[in-house]
């Protein structure tokens, strides 16, 4: 039966509903999965929208300066000018097709490095349980989930432990929600359905075994996707191009307005003032822009990948660049990550076998979160001699984030009562006991023993162990246990966990200092054991902060402490977003690095987040980058080529802004004194084109060494400097070249339009290798392409106008004269550009 008519299934019985669903408690065997999925569907809610190079054209085609500028060429076919027209439509395909297909390749690998980071889930499928993509799923399926994991698809829940879902991203409610079997009334609200699992919700805590009902659009999630879509905070590197956008839009409109009131006053052609108007809007919009960034940013996330870095959000890249901050926690990064239990020791401290066997007991029978501190148990040495044959697991109480405790209750063969065992944080075990095991005593836990008890932990917190502590009691056997038996416990002992610093990581955490990116550790970890690592590693500790005492703290004065602190220990996955936000509000540009179900929220807040490969699902989720090693220092390296990126980027802008502006002045003054048009529409779309050829290059560029040195930000001030301060450069040898061309030829317009275009793309052309570097032009090598495309585009330009071709663009051969003295005002153009741009950068404190 389709699940679309399974109308309330969750009024009805386990045995019927999977009935009607065609399975069983074995699953699904392949074939008929597969059947399902080509009738379904994938389980995705991103609906199909057609193919990637389509929508990539259709893009370039709803852009709306273009499609006036075709609308313009539209209204030249009408008034029967045919040639300039077709001449405007080429140009405009021309350079729509050039960015296409460099968009094209980039997109498709990055496509193919996300691929590689799909989601998974554990699925019974021909009777056995198997791991295969979550877009895979179908109706029928029986899915396994634990903490960690993200909901693949809307299902009904037949077994579960302890198991408390995040459904925020339906309910808005960040609170738990226990789930557990069980049927509701048919009129059940989506919240009253606690027999039942939503896609794109996760389980914070427990385990559970599910039946999937609806897959891919067809879940709750999937039909209002659009309305609920998470709004993902605007980024810093969005902020900044948004800023850009707004500047050059008004710039732009008054420059057109006035062009064409001028000329309309002028009593000039309307056909031909309308495209001039037009092109000269699209000269000054730098269309190319979102084709530089597409590639860019993919040539960036592939070089990453070869680093062994993930992107899935390709801005992420620029926002690493720009990260002032790095938040950490600081096992498997300031550390081995590899943890090992280095002893089982009783309430006095000495080494007691039983401590070990229920720890061993409690890390080997538990089936929620898997986590390093009970694979470290079970794999210590200690635990070879241990056996769990005459024990059998009756039930288990899972971890959470708020008891910080896990409990399982074991029956032994020979009929003595079960035994409740409980590991956890020390505090927190400590919390549900009152009574210690000293020797073969259980004494009272008095004000003395616990002071002893804590003494100890201390002294073993400071030399950098990470402590847990082990309860254990009798309880009456009942068919289910829950966090309310967890009290009148015996304390037993302690466990001694070690896990190294990081080889070489003192290394990688001055690489960042010189990077201008501060490292902040924010761990749940004691804050005896983090201050400990965070000193072996050569950190400062400068006022460290634990969780008590910002759950004191009010916003405004966290914003002033968060910026000062470099060490927050003891703190729960709301306070670390409260620490990233923190940081935003003073000014940072945020990295959270983060593998938890805890770090989820702060991965998200944060500028860029990061995680692992092998982090919970929710925690890969939230990320916009992915670690396939757990290692600092691929964040550097990410950080060496996010500054890469942004510096190509900005590089482009700078070029395209300032020359573009330089000439809509120079055309705007000219249209007002010239008796006629500077240039026609078609030569201005053919400089255009010309010169962006080039500046596909710049995608490759090489960048100044220095610009690495710091991290950089979307600066409307400095860009509009430089479009200015520039933009007049090109108009005043504009304004030069107009003079020497009225002296050499006179007012034809022939002439004068073929000098002025031929200067106008070379001074574009050169412009672009002088302000790509802060150094002397001359000292710092562009790339390859770059380098070869101007060469080749100055030189065509040069002998366009003596070309057939030239005809087509009503250019004609210039006399010797002219194109000297064009040639030597390009080179007074290029050496004056190089002074003003030592002294420009040098008043923004850019350069060596």
């Amino acid at each position: 039966m389709p699940p679309e008519s399974l109308e309330a299934y969750w009024s009805l019985q386990p045995d019927k509903l999977m009935l009607l669903l065609g399975t069983g408690s074995n699953g699904l065997n392949a074939a008929e999965a597969q059947a399902r999925l080509l009738r379904c569907g994938r389980n995705d809610v991103n609906p199909a929208q057609g193919p990637r190079l389509l929508r990539l054209i259709l893009d370039r085609f709803t852009n709306p300066l273009l499609l006036l500028l075709i609308f313009a060429a539209s209204i030249s076919l009408v008034l029967h000018d045919w040639l300039d027209a077709l001449i405007v439509i080429l140009i405009v395909i021309a350079s729509a097709a050039i960015s296409l297909v460099q968009e094209h390749r980039a997109s498709k690998a990055v496509a193919a490095l996300r691929r590689r980071i799909t989601m998974r889930s554990n699925v019974m499928r021909d009777g056995r349980l198997q791991v295969i993509p979550s877009d895979e799923l179908v109706p029928g399926d029986i899915v396994s989930l634990s903490a960690g994991n993200l909901v693949p698809a809307d299902a009904f829940v037949l077994e579960t432990n302890a198991c408390f879902v995040n459904q925020s991203v339906l309910s808005g409610e960040p609170v738990g929600v226990e789930k557990r079997p069980g049927i509701v009334p048919p009129h059940a609200s989506l919240n009253e359905r606690s027999n039942c699992m939503f896609m794109g919700t996760s389980v914070s805590s427990g385990t559970g075994k599910i039946l999937i009902v609806r897959t891919g659009m067809a879940t709750e999630f999937g039909r209002i996707a659009h309305a609920l879509a998470r709004q993902e905070s605007e980024t810093e590197f969005e902020k900044g191009l948004r800023r850009f956008g707004a500047l050059l839009m008004w710039v732009m409109v008054m420059i057109v307005m006035v062009v064409l009131v001028i000329n309309v006053l002028l009593h000039r052609a309307t056909a031909d003032t309308l495209l001039f108007a037009i092109a000269l809007a699209v000269g000054l919009s730098p269309e190319l822009l979102p084709a530089i960034l597409t590639v860019t940013l993919a040539q960036g996330s592939q070089k990453m990948a070869r680093q062994g870095v993930i992107v899935k959000r390709l801005n992420a890249i620029e926002n690493l660049g720009s990260m002032t901050v790095l938040c950490t926690d600081k096992t498997g990064t300031l550390t081995e990550g590899v943890v090992r239990l280095d002893a089982a020791l009783d309430v006095d401290g000495k080494p007691s076998a039983a401590v070990m066997q229920w720890a061993w007991l409690n890390a080997r029978l538990q089936t929620g979160l898997a986590n390093p501190l009970d694979q470290a148990i079970v794999a210590d040495p200690k635990a070879s001699s241990l056996n769990a044959g005459h024990y059998r697991k009756l039930d288990e109480i899972p971890y959470d984030f708020q008891r910080r405790r896990l409990s399982v209750v074991v029956a032994g063969a020979s009929g003595e009562r079960p035994l409740l065992v409980t590991k956890g944080a020390l505090d927190d075990v400590l919390k549900v006991c009152d009574r210690a095991l000293q020797g073969n005593a259980e004494l009272p836990l008095g004000a003395a023993l616990l002071a002893d008890i804590k003494a100890r932990f201390t002294a073993w917190s400071e030399q950098g162990f990470r402590v847990l502590g082990v309860a254990q009691r009798a309880v009456a056997l009942k068919d289910h246990y829950a966090r309310e038996d967890e009290r009148s416990m015996i304390f037993c002992g302690f466990l001694l966990f070690f896990d190294p610093p990081e080889t070489g990581v003192v290394k990688t955490l001055e690489g960042l200092k010189r990077l201008g990116v501060q490292l902040k550790i924010i761990t749940g970890d004691n804050q005896a054991v983090a201050r400990h690592v965070a000193e072996a590693v050569g950190i400062e500790v400068t006022y460290p902060l634990t969780g008590a005492a910002l759950a004191d703290m009010n916003e405004e004065a966290l914003w002033h402490v968060a910026a000062r602190s470099n060490l927050f220990a003891e703190v729960d996955p709301h306070q670390k977003e409260r620490i990233v936000r923190a940081l935003q509000k003073t000014g940072h540009v945020v990295g959270f690095l983060g593998d938890g179900i805890n770090d989820a929220p702060a991965l998200h807040a944060a500028d860029v987040g990061i995680s692992v490969d092998r982090a919970v699902d929710v925690a890969k989720e939230a990320a916009d980058l992915v670690l396939l090693k757990h290692e600092l220092n691929l964040i550097r390296l990410g950080i060496d080529e996010g500054r890469h990126t942004f510096a190509n980027t900005l590089k482009y802008v700078f070029i395209t802004t300032s020359a573009n502006f330089g000439n809509m002045i120079s055309m705007a003054a000219a249209a007002l004194y010239l008796p006629f048009l500077p240039l026609l529409a078609k030569q201005i779309l053919l400089n255009n084109f010309l010169s962006d050829i080039p500046a596909l290059g710049i995608a490759g560029d090489n960048v100044d060494r220095e610009w690495n040195r710091t991290p950089h930000r979307w600066d409307i001030h400095l860009i509009r400097s430089f479009m200015i301060s520039f933009g007049l450069i090109s108009t005043l040898f504009d304004f030069i070249t107009f003079a020497a061309l009225l002296y050499l030829v006179g007012e034809s317009p022939a002439l004068f339009r073929t000098g002025w275009f031929v200067e106008s793309v070379l001074t574009e052309l050169f412009i672009l290798i002088i302000i790509r570097t802060y150094k002397p032009f001359y000292r710092s090598r562009p790339s390859r392409f770059l380098l070869i495309a101007t060469l080749l585009i100055a030189v065509l330009t040069v002998a366009l106008p003596y070309l057939p071709v030239g005809k087509l663009f009503s250019l004609v051969p210039l006399p010797p004269l002219v194109m000297l003295s064009i040639c030597m005002i390009t080179l007074l153009y290029i050496l004056f550009s190089e002074a003003t741009k030592r002294r420009f950068y040098h008043r923004f404190g850019f350069g060596p």
